[in-house]
């Protein structure tokens, strides 16, 4: 069974196929009746308390938008496929073993930047020494109305993005959709961010701007010695890396596959592999009328799959 997760950036897209051509009428001893399949009931639960609001599809967790203290971003976390598969890797909230244990910001599915008026969103962690936390900014949850629905719920949240005293650059206004049919799970974000007291910039930069790190069956083989977690979740240097079950592969609208879609454009892309024996597909979308469309993949073959609209020069070779 093939389960398909479905993301489009800052603005959604919605298509549908052509209907297929009316059959014959039946005899009458033949008549039967049929009706539609109902829509899965989304629903959103908060819980104040624990600082996140669970999505749930006929009952069954789907995502979670959550704001807890040790992250400097709301971020949605984790993500399921439509059979439970979670498709985002867990380390450092719920580390599994096997996992990388790098770039602790990459937590499952975010935007935010590198680069807003000289301060670093992207990079922004606990792990961050002391000296340089004036140069990092972050993004402060301030309100959530969730909706359920049948077929779709959403959820419409308000943040400010602040420096480190807590001077406030933008506001961000926020909807995200969530959709269910069959084996496919969607998210909408539409983001409008505004300026607060003065003029903000967002220099062109690497690190941007909606991302989404996934689970080790999903990156790409490598040979290159890294860090992973024990059965343990300790840190464990691994100088030959074991790439069994390892499916990870890229491809985007232009035709590039692989991690040659590393920092080329492309009006979509997706990440293909199988997780659990069962294969799964991500796309991210990238809407027409979005900034810099259509957007450069900073799609990583460790686990990194992104869409940075705002970076030109970086990815183009200063072009």
């Amino acid at each position: 069974m093939r389960s398909t997760l479905a993301l489009s950036a800052l603005a959604g897209a919605l298509a549908c196929a052509p209907a297929a051509p009316s059959p014959p009428l039946p005899s009458p001893a033949a008549t039967t009746v049929t009706t539609a399949s109902p829509k899965p009931r989304i629903e959103l639960v908060a819980d104040d308390a624990n600082r996140r609001i669970d999505v749930l599809v006929g009952g069954r967790p789907f995502t979670s938008y959550i704001y807890p203290t040790v992250l400097k971003k709301p971020v949605l976390f984790p993500i399921r496929t439509a059979t439970g598969v979670v498709i985002t890797r867990g380390w450092p909230l719920e580390p599994r073993p096997g996992e990388r244990v790098d770039h602790p910001h990459h937590v499952g599915l975010w935007l935010n930047y590198e680069n807003v008026n000289g301060l670093d969103f992207w990079n922004n962690s606990d792990a961050i020494k002391p000296e340089n936390a004036p140069k990092m900014g972050t993004i402060v949850h301030r309100s959530a109305t969730p909706t359920s629905g049948d077929g779709e719920g959403s959820l419409d949240v308000t943040a400010d993005w602040v420096d480190a005293q807590g001077k406030v650059l933008l506001h961000e206004r926020t909807r995200y959709v969530f959709r269910a049919a069959g084996n496919v799970r969607a998210i909408d974000r539409t983001t409008t961010l505004t300026a607060a007291e003065q003029p903000v910039a967002f220099p062109d930069a690497k690190d941007g701007m909606l991302g989404l790190r996934v689970r080790r069956e999903l990156e790409l083989p490598s040979t290159k010695a890294e860090v992973f977690t024990d059965a343990s979740g300790r840190a464990t240097p691994v100088p030959v890396l074991n790439n069994e079950g390892v499916t990870g592969n890229y491809h985007t609208s232009e035709g590039v596959e692989g991690e040659a879609a590393w920092g080329t454009r492309g009006r979509w892309a997706s990440l293909s592999g199988v997780v659990e024996g069962q294969p799964v597909t991500i796309a991210i979308l990238d809407h027409p009328r979005n900034v810099g469309f259509p957007t450069y993949w900073h799609a990583r073959g460790y686990g990194l799959f992104a869409a940075n609209p705002l970076g030109q020069k970086i990815f183009s070779n200063g072009k």
